[in-house]
């Protein structure tokens, strides 16, 4: 049994993901859960056509695609099972938050590095902590150095 609804799931302010882009399916679930494992379709499989969703940004795609891991196909499809609970509609809402939390991670962008040089100061105070060490280790040698030499 698929079930799709027509309505948008807010990932960020300015991203919305349309929820007939969402298929679902109930599966039979493994586990515990006495009877009821033999009999119902507990388990939810959530899929997402990433590559083909006019919904998503190419950026947060790319960066989804890498999130998403073992969980994204070859053709681009996102997996989300979940069988966590003994219920249908308690599975459906934690593979929508599953779903969503990794939306959310990957509509963040990573700030990128801008390369800088060392300030005189810090270069200063590295000097100054080598000087201090090696005086240290002279200290530590066997020979006093002096006037009896």
């Amino acid at each position: 049994m698929v079930l799709a609804r027509a309505s948008a799931l807010a990932v960020t302010s300015s991203i919305a993901l349309d929820e007939a882009e969402i298929e679902e399916s109930f599966v039979r679930a493994s586990g515990p859960g006495g009877q009821n494992v033999n009999k119902l379709s507990t388990a939810v499989q959530l899929r997402l056509d990433v590559r083909a969703s006019p919904s998503l940004p190419e950026g947060l795609k790319a960066r989804l695609a890498t999130l998403a891991g073992r969980r994204m196909t070859r053709d681009g499809v996102l997996i989300i099972i979940a069988q966590r609970f003994r219920t249908q509609e308690q599975n459906r809402q934690d593979a929508r938050e599953r779903l969503l939390e990794l939306l959310k991670a990957a509509a963040v962008v990573p700030v990128t590095r801008r390369p800088t040089r060392p300030t005189l100061g810090s270069k200063m105070r590295r000097l100054e902590g080598k000087a201090k060490r090696s005086g240290i280790k002279r200290l530590r040698t066997d020979k006093p150095r002096g006037a009896d030499d």
